[in-house]
């Protein structure tokens, strides 16, 4: 048996070889190494047992200040990576291949893609440089420096990419929309409610841009029950109040009308939002049409001036293209080919976060006329991560709720008040009410798979709740693997009132308002982050009735019961997506782990300083050469990141 130790700034911690006493021998006091094995407990206390081992020779290294905290950049000592291993290929593999290209100077044949002088600006170290210190640093402050700068360059490409697309929108004509203050004062002053100083911001907003010769391309966040529809309806007036340009008479016509369309992500909820656009206009001589793949509908009907009547899908189509349908909601089918103008001057798209370019540029005409665009989401995401993924849109928030409207009761329960909560439960619905029960998974998981994750399922839990605690009630199901058309008519049935509690995955975070839906109950809430908690929430946030949240723990954990309350002492879902970047990461929030970005992309995701030094040296790049033709290398770097995002 041979033994020694070994010392870092963590500490010391004893070797043991058994049966390879000469191991022992080959490694000398002082003397820089890696030792690599299991640390175990026995007799002899913690020890690492048979580790392999190599000795790290010196790398030399430029020492600087960066873009970020000098504190993150302290000389902690000796780092070393470690890579993602997989069968025959070991992190002493990589090592040893990477060793031999530093030994070549490979590496001096490297151009730096992103130009010198940002790199000088912002303290960011070479390509070659960084490349060296990611893989062999002298210290931790070295290898800081080179995620600094690769996580740097993952959100420059992003909003180069970003910057451009806008740049190239822009090029475009637009409908120069003219305000009438007054005006728009009085459709305001017919909310049922009056309005947050957010909301007047944002309106007063939206018209100045949508007054440029340029289109507009607006983000508008806000928290369900926010009036981001009001908003929306806002707009959608201004533009219909307005006559078409005649540019071949240099003058605006004295006919007709310019045109808003309204895309929705499902048709309920487009049903929804056509029956909410009835209520703003109904004063006024608009006709407002719905095409749902179930459908069209026009508003007012001949027959009944203050209702709708089903027309006939040519028929809407005709009005729409010679301008006689002022406003037009419905589903994605509205960007089809079949739909076509007159003079579509704003477009508002509702929970579409992939209407990207692609969707855009078939918006605009043969003219190169393109409508403005207003893109709205009911999820609060950080300011960082909004400017990162949607950095070709101008942000406006609404964080404010409309004065007078009740705070939903959230509670979080633990399982010994489980049985007491449902009795509270069955009191609202007694009396009409009716409720949401979210939980995690859709099925049970597989009871001979060990490792699988054990949490309540939609399906089984619509089971027990029927047999066990609310026989006497209709409950449905809803999850992401039925068919759009079932998912669909379970909400139909849940909205008329049919079903009396509706067990679902998070699949109804954005979706339906039902406002007789006074009560949810969130199953392993320990699961989801607080953001998305929020959302969900936010599901029974539409009723004059007073609302309840239950959230359901199945923890004994302190750090997750402490984490929960901040659900009843935020002021909005802004602080919680925020406060959920720094707890679980950007992955967690705005589907961001879909967008392809690499893990060094979401952690710089987390500094906003970073993302705003990135963000204004592509708007000044852009601005200068908007195809980067003066910067091939960055130019086909960016085309290379872009292909592993998914912002379409």
């Amino acid at each position: 048996m041979g033994e020694g130790e070994i010392e870092d700034l963590s500490g010391k911690i004893k070797i043991i070889w058994f049966n390879q006493a000469y191991l022992a021998k080959m490694i000398h006091v002082d003397e820089n190494v890696k030792l690599t094995g299991h640390v175990t407990k026995g007799k002899y206390g913690l020890y690492l047992a048979n580790p392999e081992f190599e000795r790290i020779p010196d790398v030399p290294a430029d020492l600087h200040d960066t873009l970020f905290n000098k504190k993150d950049a302290e000389n902690k000592g000796f780092s070393y990576p470690i890579y993602h291993e997989t069968k025959g290929i070991t992190s002493k593999w990589f090592y040893h291949a990477l060793e031999k290209i530093l030994r070549e100077k490979t590496l001096d044949k490297l151009e730096d893609y992103i130009p010198e002088d940002i790199l000088k600006k912002y303290s960011l170290p070479t390509l070659k440089t960084s490349l060296i210190w990611i893989h062999k640093p002298k210290n931790s402050r070295d290898a800081e420096s080179a995620r600094k700068r690769f996580a740097f360059e993952e959100v420059f490409c992003i909003q180069l990419e970003r910057q451009h697309d806008k740049f190239e929108y822009r090029k475009n004509k637009s409908f120069q929309i003219k305000t009438d203050k007054k005006e728009t004062e009085e459709f305001v002053k017919r909310f049922p409610f009056s309005p947050t100083n957010s909301q007047k911001k944002s309106i007063a907003t939206i018209l100045e841009d949508m007054g440029k010769s340029f289109p507009m391309s607006r983000l508008l966040e806000g928290d369900v029950g926010s009036g981001k529809t009001a908003v929306a309806a806002t707009g959608a007036y201004t533009v219909v109040k307005q006559r078409p340009f005649d540019y071949a008479q240099g003058k605006p016509q004295n006919f007709g009308n310019l045109q808003v369309a309204y895309m929705a992500p499902t048709e309920i909820l487009a049903t929804q939002h056509f029956e909410s656009f009835i209520w703003y206009f109904k004063h006024l001589p608009v006709n407002i049409g719905l095409i749902t793949g179930s459908g069209c509908r026009k508003f007012p009907s001949k027959v009944n001036p203050s209702g709708w009547t089903d027309i006939s899908r040519s028929q809407l189509l005709k009005w729409t293209l010679n301008g006689e349908i002022p406003i037009l909601i419905g589903t994605h089918a509205l960007i089809q080919k079949s739909v076509k103008f007159k003079n579509l001057a704003l477009v508002v798209i509702d929970e579409q976060h992939r209407f990207g370019t692609a969707q855009r540029r078939k918006l605009v005409r043969k003219d190169n006329i393109a409508p403005h665009l207003l893109s709205m989401t009911a999820t609060p995401i950080p300011r960082t991560l909004a400017l990162t993924i949607y950095g070709d849109l101008d942000l406006s928030l609404l964080d404010e709720m409309p004065a007078g409207r009740k705070q939903i009761i959230t509670e979080i329960i633990m399982p010994n008040k489980r049985n007491e909560t449902y009795e509270k439960v069955r009191e609202e619905l007694k009396n009409g009410r009716q409720l949401y029960v979210i939980c995690p998974r859709i099925e049970e998981p597989d009871p001979k798979k060990e490792m699988a994750v054990q949490a309540k399922s939609a399906i089984t839990e619509a089971k027990r709740l029927k047999k066990e605690i609310f026989p006497e009630y209709e409950i449905g199901v809803l999850h992401s693997k039925m068919s759009k058309q079932k998912k669909e008519e379970v909400m139909k049935d849940f909205v008329g009132g049919k079903i009396n509690i509706l067990c679902a995955t998070s699949v109804v975070e954005v979706g339906v308002n039902v406002e007789n839906a006074t009560i949810i109950i969130i199953e392993g809430a320990e699961r989801f982050g607080l953001a998305q908690l929020h959302q969900l929430r936010g599901r029974v946030i539409r009723s004059n009735h007073q609302a309840y949240c239950y959230v359901f723990a199945d923890t004994k954990s302190q750090k997750t019961t402490e984490r929960l309350k901040a659900l009843k002492t935020a002021k909005n879902g802004f602080e919680l997506a925020e406060l959920d970047l720094l707890i679980r990461g950007a992955g967690e929030l705005g589907g961001a782990k879909q967008w392809g970005i690499s893990d060094l992309g979401m952690e710089a995701i987390k500094n906003i300083k970073m993302v705003e030094a990135a963000r204004a040296e592509a708007i000044r790049l852009i601005s200068e050469d908007p195809e980067l033709l003066k910067y091939p290398l960055l130019k086909s770097k960016v085309k290379e990141k872009v292909s592993e995002f998914h912002f379409e």
